[in-house]
């Protein structure tokens, strides 16, 4: 591994948190007035803001967003995902080994997500793994969300590290642009809904079935 640090998504990158964020997206529509959307809807959503997956979703529906609606689409998905979505989600098999052995060659390792910081920090402390990650930025860390750079950014500053010695690793296509926004390498997974020639064309790193594909690198 060149790198001297790696940043990575969470959903679907990491770990996989749908029940929750199908449960929770149904729920704010509902109390919206809006019809539930299918499973396969809303996970084609997961990696964006909450506002624009309400865009999608009302989209999905022949409806068009309302003013003002996004703020209480918001306010309503983090009221039911405070109650469900930490029991409800999950980190894939291996992913605290290999966390554990980049760690253990020196690597910096970090977390950048749309999702909120303390969910995450929810995620790893029933996983007893908060230790592994140097720093985490989420949601609500940031003034603008992925796909712009500012998350990477921040990292980068903290850690002290040029733009050629990070690596971020994600699952999408806002995963990817954040990444060359920033001007670092990208590495892709295809745990999540976005087909590899997709993040192929942004993939300096390559594309790969899942982290353990990275470890070999």
């Amino acid at each position: 591994m060149r790198y001297r640090g790696m940043v990575f998504d969470f959903d679907y990158t990491l770990g996989d948190s749908t029940d929750g964020i199908v449960e929770s997206a149904n729920y704010a529509l509902e109390q919206m007035g809006y019809q539930r959307a299918e499973r396969e809807q809303i996970r084609r959503t997961i990696g964006l803001h909450l506002e624009e997956t309400y865009r999608v979703l009302v989209g999905d529906q022949g409806k068009k967003a309302e003013p003002g609606e996004e703020a209480e689409f918001r306010k309503l998905f983090v009221e039911k995902a405070d109650q469900v979505m930490a029991a409800s989600s999950s980190l894939y098999d291996g992913v605290l080994d290999l966390m554990r052995d980049w760690k253990g060659q020196g690597l910096k390792l970090g977390i950048v997500t749309t999702k909120y910081h303390y969910r995450i920090d929810e995620v790893l402390k029933k996983y007893q793994a908060a230790e592994l990650f140097d720093v985490i930025i989420g949601g609500e860390d940031v003034a603008r969300p992925k796909p712009d750079p500012e998350g990477i950014l921040r990292v980068l500053k903290m850690w002290e590290l040029t733009n050629e010695e990070l690596l971020y690793v994600g699952d999408s296509l806002v995963d990817a642009k954040t990444a060359k926004a920033a001007g670092v390498d990208f590495a892709g997974v295809t745990t999540g809904t976005t087909p590899e020639e997709a993040l192929a064309e942004y993939a300096a790193f390559g594309v790969f079935a899942s982290l353990q594909g990275l470890a070999g690198r």
